[in-house]
């Protein structure tokens, strides 16, 4: 669609030729009247007139003329100083619609990275739910022995249960998310959806030196609102060009014949028309008034563009820095969560501590899990955010 809107700025731009080419109209017209003017002219342009024509009474009640025209007319611009101008604008708009494009390019980049990277992390969330699938359905035949044996109550073997149905629900919920996320991806792409994709394993991106990234002027959304203000610049310049004269040539070639398709006389007009219109009821002032308004507001836009900018950026250093801390911080989770599972489940085969207790400790354990995919997956798309913000490839 943005590259729609750089053609359509491109075709806008190629109807200023007419700027400097010709305007040429060939017309053919066949007319008929007993009109006492019309009917001598139509007589005089087709060289018949004779001394009988100047009969007065014939002069007065004329027989019914008929006069059959080709006509090539032209008008050549010379100097138009505010069409130049116009021209020149809708140049700066063929410019800033390439920017826009550019932008929207690394925006669907991004966004196809960032599809992507959630692609990923849902195949991790159902590694990591496949195994607590795998561990609960284990818990739960260790609680129907131990119930068989007596050793626990009915209302623990039930828990069991209900943590492995809970498992399969999730591990169902997550195989409906990959295929969601790659119904998103293929739209991306532009390819039909209903394909599952697979991925890579998820590993943590590169991050860039974050103290050297900022953003730069030459950014692509920038740069277009810089072209929208030049574009105003030249259309208040074509506004107040319109105040001077305009210089064009003009001409046409004729032929008349009182018979249809006969062309028996001929006769040309050429010419050179300067035109200066002093007055327009103050249309050009007040629309100079308009667009200098507009073009300000284009200015507050890039100035507010650049401030949100870098808002953005400090936002995404800090979402970088919480998610590594974020990360270790898991990481030592998990390993504190599996020796704690670990010791509760030998002490849950020595009858020391409830179905309860080996359920909760799994339970977090998962937690810790994917609270640890959640926070790679976090750590990448911060990554990615900075370089699409700074629009740096590393």
């Amino acid at each position: 669609m943005s590259q729609l809107d750089e053609q359509i700025a491109r075709a806008k731009f190629r109807r200023t030729d007419a700027i400097f080419l010709p305007q040429v109209e060939v017309s053919y017209a066949a007319v008929a009247t007993d009109n006492s003017l019309n009917a001598f002219g139509f007589k005089l342009q087709q060289r018949l007139i004779d001394a009988a024509d100047f009969n007065p009474k014939l002069l007065n009640n004329p027989s019914p003329a008929t006069d059959f025209s080709a006509k090539i007319e032209f008008l050549q611009p010379l100097v138009n100083l505010d069409r130049i101008n116009e021209r020149k604008a809708a140049g700066k708009q063929i410019e800033m619609y390439r920017f826009i494009s550019r932008r929207t390019a690394e925006y669907l980049s991004f966004e196809s990275e960032k599809a992507y990277l959630q692609l990923q992390m849902l195949y991790d969330v159902d590694k990591v739910l496949q195994e607590a699938h795998a561990t609960s359905k284990a818990i739960y035949q260790t609680s129907k022995h131990y119930f068989e044996q007596g050793l626990i109550q009915r209302s623990d073997l039930l828990n069991a249960e209900l943590h492995v149905t809970s498992a399969e629900t999730q591990l169902n919920n997550s195989r409906s998310n990959i295929r969601d996320a790659s119904d998103h991806l293929s739209i991306l792409m532009g390819k039909p959806i209903g394909t599952v994709y697979t991925t890579d394993p998820i590993k943590q991106e590169l991050a860039p030196p974050i103290n050297s990234l900022k953003i730069t002027d030459d950014r692509p959304d920038f740069r277009a609102l810089e072209k929208g203000i030049e574009a105003y610049d030249k259309m208040i310049s074509s506004a107040k060009n319109s105040y001077l004269p305009r210089l064009n040539a003009f001409g046409s070639f004729q032929q008349n014949d009182k018979a249809f398709l006969s062309f028996n006389s001929n006769s040309y007009i050429i010419g050179i028309n300067l035109s200066w219109k002093l007055f327009n009821g103050n249309g050009t002032k007040n629309m100079i008034a308009q667009q200098s308004l507009e073009k300000d507001k284009l200015a507050r836009q890039l100035d507010k563009a650049k401030t949100e900018a870098e808002a953005q950026l400090a936002h995404a250093k800090r979402q970088l820095s919480d998610a590594v801390f974020s990360l270790r911080q898991q990481q030592m989770g998990i390993a504190q969560a599996s020796e704690a599972l670990r010791v509760l489940q030998n002490r849950y085969a020595q009858g020391l501590v409830t179905t309860n207790d080996v359920l909760m400790a799994h339970t977090q354990l998962s937690q810790q899990q994917l609270s640890a995919v959640e926070a790679v997956f976090n750590y990448n798309l911060a990554t990615v955010y900075l370089r699409f913000l700074t629009t740096k490839t590393y």
